[in-house]
Parts: structure tokens; C-alpha cells; sequence
């Protein structure tokens, strides 16, 4: 009997050994979430939560007196804002918007101006722009207003743009003596086309937002006070399906820029036959034979 009692008691002290953990993981858990998505108080932006689930996050440029100019600090912001949004399992998409009047109408000339060639080199000046494009999670620009230089490279890294119905887009920096330094003259090419690429940025002219759909670098034109919750409802769609498919399938389509049409048919290929090692690829297809909702767990 004493051997028993010994047995339970070691028993029960196991099982609250690994309820403590369990607890302790899942208290870690909560303050990674908690800690990743709280609010926090930029200078050069806002960053928030938004849609009915509070699934997709919202940055807003927010340099009024500049037209939303980007300089170093806010560049250093959105990609502060995007760490903290990539590691919340909750948030399924990210919109990245400015205000009605402008996107952002380039970069902060003005901080630019001093620099040299030996400083642009020795700093690899620019190379921290890229953090949109490098995001696994989706992006959404929503565009009303100036999208020009900066902006306009700014709004490309990003997945999808919609425009407002009064936004322009541009690539002006010949008119400085320079020229594009954020995927300007790349990301317009591979969205327009080489004829409309060359026009806009030989000659620094706007295009409107019905000319950026037509010519493929918008997906959509809504009117400027309906853009950020046309936006935001795309998100929220978004994020209804598996973040890890999304992420897969982002990574296949993002592919196409970068490979020939076999190599990315190959690429492709594979991440298809990669999902059916995913428990959400089987929870999709089980819960469409058996006409119900899935309940996706990102596996």
C-alpha cells in the first residue's frame, strides 16, 4: 500500500510539474502575442488593429506637413511595426495606407540631399527599404492621393494596391538629376511593362488610377473615402484561409518575377505538392466533401 501511495503521489506530482509548464508556455505565449501587437506610439506613423476579428493590421503613414515624405525614421517604423505584426499568429494581413491627400509623395528630399556617392556606397544607402517586400505576410497598399518617387516604389513592395479614385502614381526623380533607387524603374517594368516603364520615369509624368489599372500595377479603384475599408475587407478575406497556404502560395506567385516560366511552373509545382503535407490542405478538402466550413490551425 505504501508503494502504491508512493506511486499516485509521484503520479500527481508529474501531471503539476507539466501543468505548470503547459501554463508557463502558454502565459509565454500570451505575452509574445500581447507584446507583439499592443499598441505602441510611433512618430512618423500609426499602427493599430482592425476588422470585426481585429485579424488585420493597419499602418498609417503619418507625416501631414511632408505629404508623408519618407524619411529614415518611418522607413526604420514600418519595418519596426512589420516585425511585430509577422510575429502574431492572430493578424492574417497587413494595409499600409497614408491619408486622402497623399500615400507619400516621395522620399524626404531634404534629409537626402547631403549625400555623396562614398556615403551612399559605404552605407548601402536604401537597402533598409525593403523590409515590405520582404514580408511573409501579405501586404495591401491602399493608395489615395500622391503615390510619387518613394511612394510609388513603397506601394509596389507591397502585394496588392487599391487606389483611391483620386490617387496618381509617378516616378519623378529625373526632374532631380537622379533616378530611382527603390525598385523604381524594376517593379514598374515587370508590373506595366518596358513602353509605359521608360515613360514614366524618362519623364517624371503621373499616371492616374484608372491608368495604373489598365495598365496592371493597381488591382482596384474605389472611391478615395471607401478605400480603407475596401482594403481592410480584403484582408479580412485574406486572412480567413491558412496563413500557411497563404504564405506558400505568396512565395509561389512572388516566384514568377524571379524565374523562367518552366523553372516557375517546377517551383510551383512543388509548393502544391507540398501542401499535402499540411493538416490544413486535408482539412480544406475534407471539409469542402463533407459541404462545411474549415477550420484551418495554420499546420
Amino acid at each position: 500500500m505504501a508503494n502504491i501511495g508512493r506511486m499516485l503521489a509521484t503520479r500527481v506530482a508529474s501531471q503539476l510539474v507539466r501543468n505548470v509548464a503547459t501554463n508557463q508556455q502558454k502565459q509565454q505565449a500570451n505575452l509574445l502575442r500581447f507584446y507583439s501587437s499592443a499598441p505602441k506610439a510611433y512618430e512618423f506613423i500609426k499602427a493599430e488593429l482592425t476588422g470585426e476579428k481585429k485579424n488585420v493590421a493597419l499602418i498609417t503613414l503619418n507625416r501631414p506637413k511632408a505629404l508623408n515624405a519618407l524619411c529614415n525614421g518611418l522607413v526604420a517604423e514600418i519595418s519596426d511595426a512589420l516585425d511585430r505584426y509577422e510575429a502574431d499568429d492572430t493578424i492574417g494581413a497587413i494595409v499600409i495606407t497614408g491619408s486622402e491627400k497623399a500615400f507619400a509623395a516621395g522620399a524626404d528630399i531634404k534629409e537626402m540631399q547631403p549625400n555623396t556617392y562614398a556615403k551612399c556606397i559605404n552605407t548601402d544607402f536604401l537597402s533598409n527599404w525593403t523590409r515590405v517586400a520582404k514580408a511573409q505576410k501579405p501586404i495591401i497598399a491602399a493608395v489615395n492621393g500622391y503615390a510619387l518617387g518613394g511612394g510609388c516604389e513603397l506601394a509596389m513592395m507591397c502585394d496588392i494596391i487599391y487606389a483611391g479614385d483620386k490617387a496618381r502614381f509617378g516616378q519623378p526623380e529625373i526632374a532631380l538629376g537622379t533616378i530611382p533607387g527603390a525598385g523604381g524603374t524594376q517593379r514598374t517594368t515587370r508590373a506595366m511593362g518596358k513602353s509605359k516603364a521608360m515613360e514614366m520615369c524618362l519623364t517624371g509624368n503621373m499616371i492616374t488610377a484608372e491608368e495604373a489599372e489598365r495598365s496592371g500595377l493597381v488591382s482596384k479603384v474605389v472611391p478615395a473615402d471607401k478605400l480603407v475599408e475596401e482594403a481592410v475587407k480584403l484582408g479580412e478575406k485574406i486572412s480567413t484561409f491558412s496563413p500557411l497556404i497563404v504564405r506558400l502560395c505568396k512565395e509561389a506567385v512572388n516566384s514568377a518575377y524571379e524565374m523562367s516560366l518552366n523553372e516557375g511552373l517546377r517551383f510551383e509545382r512543388r509548393h502544391f505538392h507540398a501542401t499535402f503535407s499540411t493538416k490544413d490542405r486535408l482539412e480544406g478538402m475534407t471539409a469542402f466533401v463533407e459541404k462545411r466550413a474549415p477550420k484551418f490551425t495554420n499546420e
